[in-house]
């Protein structure tokens, strides 16, 4: 433990280490990544004259990144997912976009992670017992399959590969691609982004308004290399981590039971953005896999300004979800503990704390206010779950997601209510320290007891502590360090009346390097 602190606080020190002066003035860099992971191209090929020169004058996006990442929980337990993980991802990606011709081009995206420096990683007999933040570097395919420490837990994807045409303000995309969206998203905040293959439509005839839509018929998860269905569940014990194994998955949607009920599993999005009235965005989403559920969610975000900089910002969300036939298959808690009879009735004594265990009938509604002062923001949220049934959102966007949506964590689960406080302040925007950024949250999530003891889910009262920190190297251009330190305090967990005997609270470290070029 004591020597990975070293390590990092030392990669630490030589990113910081030049902000003794101002850096100069950069060459404007061809995308910039966010603070969510998602992609902003800043320079894109020029339109080609002929066909030749559509390939001839297209244009290469790479990136460098490793991650370091340290899990130590509170109480370790041996033998169960609760030993102490660390392990290292070093790899990157490169996009190749060709010139548009006529509006038409096509893209590539080859990603790698790989799992070079054996004394950065834990041991191999220990490895399927990472818990959930390490995981993403590996291949947990791999893993469970035996991989060992000499390159078995490696993985390269080909997770863009599109065709597309822009023209008469819409832009189609056919194939492999990142899709950002309401419930769907790219999260690359690992090595390898969660990206979709399929269909899908951007239009922007309508002044101020955005329509998105979507038809999707696989998925690809940040641990996978392969693309698999967009819902079913397949387990160590059924498919070897084939499926959807996303930490929101609905483990009671399994491919066995869908296959036996003839389910055809495609993902529909609808999705439209206006800003037609000052200072006021609205969203309206649709999103759904049609034989089982879909969700609604409407959203308002309207800004006050104060003058001398200051601005208000309240936010207002509501999602409905509806059952179309999972509830009867699944259940309706997302751990896949409630097993509804053939005809979709539920066994007295076995509804888990769930009022009606056979239906995926859900809603959250949350609230947040935005306070922002040149580099500061401070945002306050709350998020509330009816005590109904769980939220079905496995494609790494988030029902709470903006508003008390914290690192790892999953707070969408049926009566659960949760508070955040977040500040973030840049201090590159207001000449304190070159290249440097932070952002520090506080979460509060107030679990169902009843649904802890009965079984429905383990998860327990919990609070997060979170911080973020950017830092760009002044002598590397495009080279930016990253550290994120979180401590996740939550109660012991009961099942069925028994405390277990040990602690569900851990500390988390990461350490991250991205270079674009």
């Amino acid at each position: 433990m004591k020597r990975k602190t070293y390590i990092v606080a030392g990669l630490c020190l030589w990113a910081l280490v030049g902000n003794t002066a101002w850096a100069a003035d950069e060459e404007k860099p061809k995308r910039v990544i966010k603070d969510d992971g998602t992609e902003e191209y800043l320079v894109l090929p020029k339109q080609a004259d002929c066909f030749a020169d559509a390939l001839l004058n297209g244009m290469v996006y790479g990136r460098l990144r490793s991650h370091l990442f340290d899990w130590h929980w509170d109480q370790e337990v041996d033998g169960k997912q609760k030993n102490n993980d660390h392990v290292f991802g070093l790899g990157g990606s490169l996009i190749f976009k060709t010139a548009p011709f006529y509006g038409a081009s096509a893209t590539a995206g080859v990603y790698t992670s790989l799992n070079p420096i054996n004394q950065l990683n834990m041991d191999k007999t220990d490895v399927k017992l990472m818990a959930s933040a390490p995981k993403d570097v590996t291949s947990r395919n791999k893993v469970y399959n035996g991989g060992g420490f000499d390159g078995g837990w490696d993985m390269t994807a080909l997770a863009q590969a599109y065709l597309e045409y822009a023209g008469f303000d819409t832009d189609v995309k056919l194939g492999r691609q990142i899709y950002e969206g309401f419930l769907l998203a790219s999260n690359d905040t690992k090595m390898i982004p969660n990206t979709f293959e399929g269909l899908s439509v951007l239009n922007k005839t309508v002044p101020d308004t955005s329509i998105s839509a979507a038809y999707f018929t696989r998925q690809k998860r940040r641990n996978h290399a392969e693309f698999h269905d967009v819902i079913a569940f397949k387990g160590p014990k059924d498919y070897e981590w084939e499926g959807n194994d996303d930490s929101g998955v609905h483990k009671g949607l399994t491919a066995t039971r869908l296959d036996n009920n003839d389910i055809d599993t495609k993902l529909l999005v609808l999705g439209l953005t206006n800003k037609s009235i000052k200072d006021l965005k609205a969203d309206l989403w649709y999103t759904g896999v049609p034989d089982l559920f879909w969700s609604g969610m409407i959203e308002a975000n309207y800004q006050i300004s104060f003058g001398d900089g200051w601005s208000l910002t309240p936010g207002v969300r509501y999602m409905q979800q509806f059952d179309d036939g999972a509830g009867k298959i699944g259940g309706a808690a997302i751990s896949g503990k409630i097993n509804p009879n053939p005809d979709g009735t539920v066994t007295p004594g076995k509804e888990m704390g769930y009022k009606d265990p056979g239906s995926v009938d859900g809603s959250m509604w949350a609230v947040r206010g935005v306070l922002k002062k040149g580099a500061g923001s401070l945002l306050l949220a709350y998020s509330d779950v009816a005590d109904e049934a769980d939220l079905i959102t496995p494609w790494r966007g988030f029902p709470t997601g903006g508003y008390t949506r914290d690192i790892a964590q999953v707070n969408w689960e049926a009566n659960t209510a949760s508070w955040m406080v977040k500040y973030s302040y840049d201090f590159d925007k207001a000449k304190i320290l070159w290249g440097f950024r932070a952002v520090i949250d506080y979460t509060n999530m107030d679990y169902d007891e009843t649904k802890e003891v009965l079984g429905g889910f383990t998860k327990t009262d919990a609070h997060v502590i979170h911080l973020d920190m950017w830092q760009k190297v002044p002598w590397v251009p495009n080279l930016e360090a990253k550290v994120r330190l979180a401590q996740y305090s939550a109660d012991n967990t009961t099942v069925h009346g028994t405390t277990l005997p040990y602690d569900p609270s851990y500390k988390e470290g990461r350490f991250e390097l991205n270079y674009l070029f």
